[in-house]
């Protein structure tokens, strides 16, 4: 079994019990790969420096980062500092881990977007200048080179964007014949979708830790966990219940399903022995027989 483990970057969060289950797996003999987000380190260090963080709204409601020039240089410095912290944190329990970036071997690749659509005011804008992209390609000849080799990847973003615009104006400036490939450029990725992309391209079991124990049908209420979804309308019903940063995770979650993946659980990383419990059924369980079944009644639906 192959298992991707999102470890978060929430402030709420101790990675020490996620560490010691992965070195537990390790020594059973299961391969793993870990990824690592790190948002709030940005945020912390961007207030150091003095600079505010920016969040914009898409017109689909999503609120994420926006990543300029500035920020991205923060960002590289804050998941460089966390991803070295977690590599040393794992070779101290005993695992063979190896720290990697998106940008290495072009683990995560794709098109770099560097103008988004925000709404501003109730009215929706063109924003230009972001530091990020969308994951288009995963290098999983390079995760299953270390994991046959014994070794624990630890990888997190930025991811290697390809930026098309930086490329048409280098070729102009040259007088060069145009190159059938952009310039890479280190962008923002985000670090839920990161790790769905790798565990569909590897068809591994997906564990994203957070700091609650799971989906809510009310957000304020534990007991109302939901357990597991395995049909159409259990689906239905997990994405209603999935407001905020959970509807991220769960839109990681359908990516990964798609992908390859068989399962994804969204857990509590602060719970005893975080991971192993929540591959013993802990958590929210999303098995793919949902998305399967929702694609096979919208292929009948479309006959």
């Amino acid at each position: 079994m192959t298992v991707v483990i999102k470890v978060g970057g929430a402030r709420a969060v101790d990675p020490a019990g996620a560490l010691a289950d992965v070195a537990s797996l390790v020594a059973d003999g299961e391969r793993v790969v870990v990824v690592h987000g790190g948002s709030t380190k940005v945020d912390e260090t961007l207030e150091r420096l003095g600079v505010e963080p920016e969040y914009v709204e898409t017109p689909s409601g999503v609120v994420g980062r926006f990543t300029d020039e500035t920020t991205m240089e923060v960002f590289e410095m804050a998941f460089g500092h966390l991803n070295t912290q977690l590599v040393a944190g794992l070779q101290s329990e005993g695992v063979d881990a190896v720290g990697l970036n998106g940008v290495d071997g072009k683990l995560l690749y794709g098109p770099r977007k560097s103008a988004v659509r925000v709404v501003e005011d109730g009215k929706k804008k063109i924003r230009r200048g972001d530091h990020s992209g969308t994951i288009k390609q995963v290098n999983g000849d390079l995760l299953e080179s270390l994991l046959n080799d014994g070794y624990t990847p630890v990888a997190a973003p930025p991811m290697a964007g390809e930026d098309s615009e930086a490329r048409s104006a280098s070729d102009e400036s040259s007088g060069d014949e145009p190159r059938d490939h952009g310039e890479v450029i280190p962008v923002n990725t985000d670090a839920d979708r990161s790790a769905a992309a790798i565990a569909g391209e590897l068809d591994a079991q997906l564990v994203l830790l957070t700091d609650v124990e799971g989906v809510y049908v009310d957000p304020d209420d534990p007991s109302t966990l939901i357990e597991s979804v395995e049909t159409v309308a259990d689906w239905d019903a997990l994405e209603a219940a999935a407001e905020g940063f959970m509807g991220r995770k769960i839109m990681a979650a359908e990516e990964a399903l798609d992908g390859g993946a068989p399962e994804v659980v969204v857990a509590d990383a602060n719970a005893e022995s975080p991971i192993l419990s929540a591959l013993d059924g802990g958590g929210t369980h999303v098995h793919a027989s949902a998305l399967e079944q929702d694609t096979d009644q919208t292929a009948t639906e479309e006959q």
